[in-house]
């Protein structure tokens, strides 16, 4: 029988480029030893990981926000997600840093819903999606937004409505999608205590995170 589970492997690499160097990621060029011998570059970008939060309230709705974004021309519809400031930062205090910021809003439970890689052929983005439940607003003043985010719209949506979205082809974030599909999943099969805790390993992460 085949283990169905992804492996760490990192193959030889003869020489690296890193070609441009942004902000918060770079692109890099290694020449790559492939598994018979030949060598081939390959371009990608280095992403220092993000993390996404599928917030449920007690009406099993899920927060959403609208916010534009220039690469694809659209404004859509996500789940408050964030890169992590830094390569290695906590994913879960990461992540209610972004619920905070993005919607104002904190959690009393926090559940690993699933983790992603959102490219691997072209980006080394890995995701951690957390589930958060027991919702409630924050304190203190709302954190000061700008640029897309100042624009950004709300809502509170049933998960089922959501499944058909992203089965009609209306919804298109990664994380939103994944996130509800997987939390589907998991009401319909062995609930969300069989989720991990919010502090378990993170296994897919870049090898130079």
């Amino acid at each position: 029988m085949t283990t169905i589970k992804d492996t760490a492997e990192q193959w030889e690499v003869r020489a690296t480029e890193t070609p441009f160097v942004g902000h918060k990621t770079s692109v890099r060029t290694d020449d790559v030893v492939m598994p018979d011998g030949t060598v081939a570059q390959r371009d990608y970008q280095v992403h220092p990981g993000s993390v996404a939060v599928l917030a449920l309230d007690d009406q099993e709705r899920v927060l959403l926000l609208k916010q534009y974004r220039h690469p694809v021309g659209m404004k859509l519809w996500e789940i408050p997600a964030g890169l992590l400031d830094v390569p290695g930062e906590n994913p879960l205090h990461a992540a209610q840093r972004e619920l905070y910021e993005e919607a104002h809003v904190k959690a009393e439970d926090w559940r690993v819903l699933t983790d992603v890689y959102t490219t691997p052929g072209g980006c080394s983005e890995a995701v951690r999606i957390f589930l958060a439940r027991g919702l409630s607003e924050a304190d203190g003043e709302r954190f000061e937004v700008e640029d897309e985010e100042a624009d950004m719209e709300f809502a509170r949506v049933p998960v089922g409505e959501l499944v058909r979205g992203v089965l009609r082809g209306e919804l298109h974030n990664n994380c939103l999608v994944v996130a509800v599909l997987s939390l589907s999943a998991v009401l319909a099969g062995d609930g969300v205590d069989a989720l991990r805790p919010a502090d378990a390993e993170w296994p897919a992460r870049p090898f130079d995170a």
